[in-house]
């Protein structure tokens, strides 16, 4: 399933995966790959799948795993590398609320994290944006979702904020952790984990 990333084309979308901007390092769609291969990898007893909207610009976009930033990246060490040419490594603020409580429940390896769209949609002409994917984008995205989920078969199936929720019917909707939703993403988060 991972081979196939490089080759979709979902809308208007950048597909970090096969596609690098100016501030990428050499070889930085193959780094983002292999990133996300390790971090399944590392979670192959995972039992638990959250969902989230898209790829965002300051997370995903650059580590090639849902609300993970290259910050992320940094702490947890090889075989993980940032892809891109930045000074400063990217930190997306949702992603260390998602890792925060991950890592206060003794989770992380538990979830894997992944996103509707797993491309990056951006405003036109504006790669370092995030805007709302479009029907279509989301239709496209879902069908990796499933593949995903008959792969991994978990117990637990989560949709974070609504769109992840509303791609996948049977999940568990838990609030999304931007626009002031940390508090409640953690409570529902923790709720579910603790039961399951």
């Amino acid at each position: 399933m991972l081979r196939e990333l490089p080759t979709l084309t979902i809308g208007a979308t950048f597909n970090q995966f096969r596609d690098a901007g100016p501030d990428d390092v050499p070889d930085a769609p193959a780094i983002r790959l292999a990133n996300l291969r390790h971090y399944v990898e590392d979670r192959r007893e995972a039992d638990v799948i959250a969902v989230g909207e898209a790829a965002g610009y300051q997370g995903m976009r650059w580590s090639g795993i849902a609300f993970t930033s290259e910050f992320d990246l940094l702490r947890w060490g090889a075989p993980f590398r940032r892809s891109s040419r930045r000074p400063r490594p990217w930190k997306e603020p949702s992603g260390t609320i998602v890792h925060g409580i991950l890592e206060q429940l003794g989770a992380e390896r538990r979830v894997i994290l992944w996103n509707t769209v797993p491309t990056h949609p951006h405003l036109p002409g504006r790669p370092l944006t995030n805007r709302r994917p479009r029907r279509e984008e989301i239709a496209a995205g879902r069908v990796v979702v499933e593949r995903l989920v008959d792969l991994v078969q978990p117990r637990v199936l989560v949709g974070v904020g609504r769109i992840g929720c509303a791609a996948l019917p049977e999940a568990h909707y838990v609030r999304h952790p931007a626009q002031s939703g940390a508090t409640a993403f953690r409570l529902g988060m923790r709720a579910l984990l603790a039961t399951s």
